[in-house]
């Protein structure tokens, strides 16, 4: 896994919030993944805030993967609402998608079904959209953390034991 071989996972998070990036929201979800993903060994390098809209969360998103080898976790931008296209915006980056993770996210909630969240890889990234809600965000990230390590190392064709 490049510089970090045999060390703890990388991992960034990135909200995707017009409200939070203009002041007017707190940022809770983002702080709520920074949380689990420390609780769950993992060395979070970086936390941005961006607003929504695909080209905006599209260029972020190439910044934080480019030359990293480790897990992007977006936050928010993934629902109905007109501005929600953090999904086109990771559709428009990754090289491949990771259908199995996106699935298994959505599945560990009924409101899950609402979220049109993707996954997939750029470069030696992996890219996971949750959703904006600190709950949702939480349980959709809970539902594949523990593969994601795993995931990172085939990625990065380190050693595995399966």
């Amino acid at each position: 896994m490049s510089d970090n071989e045999g060390a703890q996972p990388l991992a960034k998070v990135l909200t995707c919030s017009d409200g939070v990036y203009h002041g007017v929201r707190d940022d809770a979800s983002g702080r709520a993944l920074v949380d689990r993903l420390t609780a769950a060994g993992f060395d979070v390098v970086d936390h941005r805030v961006t607003a929504d809209g695909a080209d905006t969360v599209a260029q972020v998103l190439v910044e934080l993967t480019t030359g990293f080898a480790g897990l992007v976790v977006s936050t928010g931008g993934t629902g109905f609402a007109p501005r929600d296209q953090t999904p086109e915006a990771t559709t428009a980056v990754i090289e491949r998608s990771a259908p199995g993770l996106a699935e298994a996210m959505r599945s560990c909630n009924p409101l899950g079904r609402l979220s049109r969240g993707v996954a997939g890889i750029r470069g030696g990234a992996i890219i996971v959209n949750t959703p904006g809600s600190t709950k949702g965000c939480v349980e959709q990230l809970e539902a594949v953390i523990d593969v994601l390590p795993h995931a990172l190392r085939l990625l990065h064709d380190a050693d595995t034991t399966h």
